[in-house]
């Protein structure tokens, strides 16, 4: 059963639409600027104007919306839960960063596609729901645009805010407008949040009590990273049996500690090996500046290359090859934790088997690392030394590794069930009854 409406807009939100509609063609010379920058279409550019580029199939269409590649991969588990739930449905995601189409043209099941979202504009969103005509709306994590909520729920059309989770900077901002906030989270029929914290948060800034629950991290649902067989097997034959580590998902400012730590380690295993994936490719050259300034040779997956005898680091510079590396190697390192990053998803590796260990700036997976550090299945570590002792302890202590590794696997197995529940809620409040 579908939400009772909301209350009339505010003045706020009044002169937001105003100022929106007037500011679409500076907004739209930005957004573009960037696309073309990764080399995307201009047709597809277009498509942040509402400009469809793919036709609408038959029948009802589910709408997923996240802002970028992480709120876009969290939706897939999700996505497939629902399209085997049910077989009459299409689903199309919006997304606002070429990264997320790439990813998204590689990973989307059948019945799914890919659009760019309409800037937040009323022409924009309107020419988008004209031509899609949603049955149903999932914004992912802290996605708010006023507009394409309130002209979405105009049309009937029922919507949810799944993985729900604010700053505490965007939490100050709302409340100090209780009346524009009370009716923008009024627009959804559902709201799960991440973690109970997250939903004492939105109780305090409006949201209605009858629609709000606590959840669990939507990311913890998420299936195995893909990895290339061949490439795989590659790589396998290229490292054989040498000691190996991962950093993944590194920030700058952190691989300074992860190179430190691995000249600790090279000083018990001369043979170790380092796979340093950024999490932003495009800093690759910087990265190799801090490699080959501390005396350590590299190679770069990004210009084919493969680690031979002599490579102490391997720079994983690729973007969607992340399942190649978790499934290489048995220990990982997780970044954007060493800085006030706030952590990045440890199921993927946890999937995987790995032993996982992190920095202490988590905020992101607050609850996740507390449940994983009770169990045993992740490290929290807080610099250059304590990296290199743990890591060293897991590459001599094999049975040490192996409980670890169990740990991390048993704990990303839960999230199962709690998919299985997350649709059923979904199923019963967005598609039940009459479209």
């Amino acid at each position: 059963m579908s939400a009772p409406p909301p209350g009339a807009p505010t003045f706020l939100l009044r002169a937001y639409r105003a100022a929106m509609a007037a500011l679409q063609p500076l907004a739209f010379r930005v957004v573009a600027r960037k696309l073309r920058r990764h080399g995307v279409d201009e047709a597809r550019i277009r498509e942040r104007l509402g400009h469809a580029t793919l036709p609408r199939p038959e029948g009802d269409v589910v709408w997923f919306h996240g802002a970028s590649v992480g709120e876009s991969l969290a939706m897939l588990s999700l996505i497939d839960a629902m399209l085997a739930r049910r077989p009459d449905l299409s689903v199309l995601v919006t997304s606002g960063t070429a990264t997320s189409a790439e990813v998204m043209a590689r990973r989307l099941p059948p019945r799914a596609r890919h659009q760019f979202a309409p800037l937040d504009t009323p022409a924009a969103v309107t020419r988008f729901l004209d031509h899609w005509r949603p049955r149903a709306g999932l914004f992912v994590e802290s996605e708010l645009w006023p507009n394409m909520l309130m002209m979405a729920r105009a049309r009937g059309v029922r919507l949810a805010l799944v993985n729900a989770r604010l700053s505490r900077k965007s939490i100050e901002g709302w409340s100090r407008y209780p009346g524009t906030a009370r009716t923008v989270l009024g627009q959804f029929d559902l709201i799960v949040t991440q973690n109970r914290d997250g939903a004492t948060d939105l109780a305090r800034m409006g949201a209605p009590g009858d629609r709000l629950r606590a959840g669990v991290n939507l990311k913890s649902f998420a299936a195995r990273l893909p990895a290339d067989a061949a490439l795989l097997e590659g790589l396998r034959h290229a490292i054989g049996t040498r000691p190996l580590w991962v950093a993944s998902s590194t920030h700058d400012g952190e691989e300074d500690a992860i190179l430190d730590a691995h000249l600790g380690i090279l000083r018990r295993h001369p043979e170790a090996l380092l796979i340093l994936a950024p999490r932003h490719p495009d800093r690759a050259g910087a990265v190799e500046g801090l490699i080959r300034a501390r005396g350590l040779t590299a190679a770069r997956r990004g210009v084919g290359a493969l680690p031979g005898p002599e490579t102490q680091v391997y720079l994983a510079d690729t973007l969607g090859e992340m399942g190649l590396w978790y499934a290489l190697s048995p220990i990982v390192f997780l970044g954007g934790s060493l800085r006030e990053v706030g952590g990045h998803n440890p199921y993927e590796p946890a999937l995987f088997g790995a032993a996982i260990a992190s920095g202490p700036h988590v905020a992101n997976f607050s609850e996740t690392y507390d449940a994983m550090a009770r169990l045993g299945a992740v490290a929290i570590l807080g610099d250059a030394t304590a990296i290199a002792a743990q890591v060293t302890r897991w590459l001599q202590d094999d049975a040490a590794r192996a409980k670890a590794g169990e740990a991390a696997r048993a704990f990303a197995d839960r999230g199962q069930a709690a998919l299985e529940g997350l649709v059923d809620d979904l199923v019963a409040t967005l598609l039940a009854g009459p479209a």
